[in-house]
């Protein structure tokens, strides 16, 4: 299990950056990322309908903390608004910055082991 500091990962963005990204919104879509990693094992109709594509913007403020993030990750198919392509090269890029090694911690799993953490923010 891996989790990336996506409040580190928009503060490492420079001024330019946040300015382009600011008021986007990505679009969501588990079957996606699904076909992504298990192409093998697709998700059924059902599944597909249960959960459909959702939007949600690219920098998130987090509601207790008041602190910015990205709020994107492998769900994330495109933006919109934008060209396909554009638009998923974008995601790539952003996610290419927040997997740093010094922004992502792996953990591995022990026996009767439990980890939290707050998926607004990773």
């Amino acid at each position: 299990t891996e989790f990336c500091d996506m409040y580190g990962a928009y503060e490492r963005l420079d001024a330019r950056w946040k300015a382009r990204i600011a008021g986007l919104r990505a679009v969501h879509n588990l079957d996606f990322s699904r076909t992504r990693r298990h192409a093998e094992d697709p998700l059924t109709e059902a599944q597909r309908l249960a959960k459909p594509p959702v939007d949600h913007p690219v920098v998130r403020t987090h509601p207790e903390t008041g602190r910015k993030c990205l709020y994107l990750g492998d769900h994330a198919e495109y933006i919109l608004g934008m060209p396909y392509a554009e638009g998923r090269a974008l995601i790539e890029e952003l996610n290419a910055l927040a997997v740093h090694p010094d922004l992502t911690y792996e953990h591995r799993w022990r026996t009767r082991e439990l980890l939290l953490w707050d998926n607004r923010c990773v």
